[in-house]
């Protein structure tokens, strides 16, 4: 029997098993919206025959299953096309940032041992430069357009018959995440994880029912985005509408033209949208919206309480990472514990430590840790010793400070200095100080977060200038205009500060820690 008539039969458990979980839905309402963006829209039918035709273009040019595929591609129908067909088809996906440069892509491209990478044709000349850093691929397609050296996606998925696969094999994902030195690195289980309590909080929470859409507010290479406000309603068989460049009024316009029931967000664009002007807010009805979900950065109190007295008790936020996590809040919780962002869900254990790993009593600040799975730990590919780094013990940290109080919440007091979050997205220091150390006017940098009111942090470079160099404005702006042609925009300090030495541990290395307190405590004295 042909797995399409067999789909009809199955369970849904068993279809998401084989990495069907989409051919299922299709089988049940081939004609529901599956994505709707200004790039092409596509029902869970469509959607499901080209995954099946992908596969197969795949398969022809040599990929079997437990091969890479890597994909660099702006929010649009053929991401989801990718996703699905790598689900099916037993293949190990990647996502990568198409904010970095070529050589920084092709790293990650040749790192994971892509077989394939499908680009996006708005990216041609980093896609180019990184196809030739990998010498492992067999098929490289573009998507949207033409690039130099790549075939044309479309006409290879048009090329191959869109029927159900007859063999599939669930896939994976492997997300990249920066280390604070080196290379990015891959995070990857050699088992699958048991389903996580956060998943099954959010399904309890999210509720959905037949004609719900969810928002897609973020780049989809970002794993929260992708997995929170994509995958996890795709999968639910609820419709997604893609935005490909986020607006704060085109947010509010989407929300009151689709019936928009669902969305994740960063607080950065909770902030941005309070900040409208209330005759703007009242043009758009957002009366439909039932769950906004939020993370990826602290939320200050004051934009939270916000959004809860504009779109009502519908605000739920999650503290979690591509590595794990599961701490989970909602609007009633936090009206009585305000600043926390949540308790940690059945089976999740996490413990403040301090610098030495004794772990803390209630209310005294440190380290917050998490404890791994007995089952799919995460470890980082190729990397042992940054896996080994990563834990003490069973233990894992994504370096975040906080503290557990005496009903069991956490509340988080900040980041760790290696740890830059501004508009949702973590910045490592270290990668923008070794490009700054490339000018010869600097001595030492160390780049640090400082507050900013609307994206949390921004990022502000301390340098320590070399003999000769006077420490002025031009001399600012130099370092800023030598940081702008060097590093993505998301990297590039927004101002400089100079301090005749930067502070020191007695082995030489810089107290970043030190540097950034001075900031965020007021004193700005280093």
């Amino acid at each position: 029997m042909a797995l399409a008539e067999a789909a009809k039969g199955w369970t849904r458990e068993e279809a998401a098993a084989a990495g069907m979980v989409l051919a299922w839905h299709a089988a049940q309402a081939p004609a529901r919206p599956a994505i709707i963006s200004e790039h092409g829209n596509r029902t869970f039918g469509e959607l499901n025959a080209r995954a099946n035709a992908l596969v197969r273009a795949l398969r022809r040019r040599g990929l079997k299953a437990g091969d890479a595929v890597a994909l660099m591609c702006s929010n649009r129908p053929e991401f989801a096309e990718a996703v699905a067909a790598c689900q099916r088809g037993g293949f190990r996906m990647t996502p990568v940032n198409w904010h970095l440069k070529g050589s920084e892509v092709g790293y990650i491209v040749d790192n994971c041992e892509a077989k394939a990478f499908l680009s996006d044709a708005r990216f041609p000349v980093s896609s180019v430069e990184a196809a030739k850093l990998a010498p492992g691929l067999l098929a490289k397609l573009a998507i949207g357009g033409a690039i130099e050296g790549f075939e044309d996606y479309d006409a290879a998925v048009a090329a191959e018959e869109g029927g159900d696969i007859a063999d599939p094999v669930l896939g994976s994902q492997m997300m990249y995440t920066s280390g604070t030195t080196g290379h990015p690195k891959g995070v990857y289980r050699k088992q699958a994880a048991p389903v996580s309590p956060l998943l099954v909080k959010l399904t309890e929470t999210a509720a959905f029912r037949e004609g719900d859409l969810a928002l897609v507010t973020g780049p989809l290479y970002h794993a929260a985005p992708l997995a929170l406000n994509f995958s996890f309603p795709l999968n639910a068989g609820i419709g997604c509408v893609l935005m490909d460049k986020w607006d704060a009024e085109e947010t509010l316009r989407l929300i009151a033209e689709h019936r928009i029931t669902h969305t994740h967000v960063v607080p950065t664009m909770l902030h941005r949208m309070l900040q409208l002007p209330d005759a703007t807010k009242a043009k758009y009805d957002t009366s439909s919206l039932r769950w906004i979900l939020h993370g990826a950065a602290p939320c200050p109190v004051h934009v939270k309480e916000g959004a809860i007295a504009w779109f009502g008790p519908v605000v739920f936020e999650y503290y979690a990472a591509t590595e794990g996590g599961g701490i989970f809040i909602d609007s009633h919780e936090f009206q009585s514990k305000k600043g926390s962002v949540g308790k940690p869900l059945p089976g999740v254990v996490v413990e403040i430590r301090d610098e030495e790993g004794r772990e803390l009593k209630p209310r005294e600040v440190g380290t917050v840790y998490f404890k791994a799975p007995e089952v799919g730990r995460f470890e980082y590919f190729k990397a042992p010793e940054k896996t080994e780094g990563a834990y003490r013990g069973d233990f894992y940290t994504m370096g975040d400070m906080g503290f557990i109080d005496e009903d069991g919440f956490l509340f988080l007091t900040g980041r760790s200095a290696e740890v830059i979050i501004s508009g949702g997205v973590n910045i490592y220091p270290a990668e923008i100080d070794q490009e700054v150390l490339k000018h010869p006017a600097v001595a030492d940098a160390a780049a640090v977060g400082v507050p900013n009111e609307e994206w949390g942090e921004e990022v502000k470079l301390v340098v320590e200038l070399n003999e000769g160099y006077r420490p002025d404005a031009e001399m600012a702006k130099e370092l800023l205009d030598f940081a702008a042609a060097n590093l993505p925009g998301y990297q590039r300090p927004r101002s400089v500060d100079f301090v005749p030495e930067l502070p020191r541990m007695p082995s030489g290395k810089v107290l970043r820690r030190v540097i950034r307190d001075a900031y965020w405590q007021g004193d700005k004295k280093i």
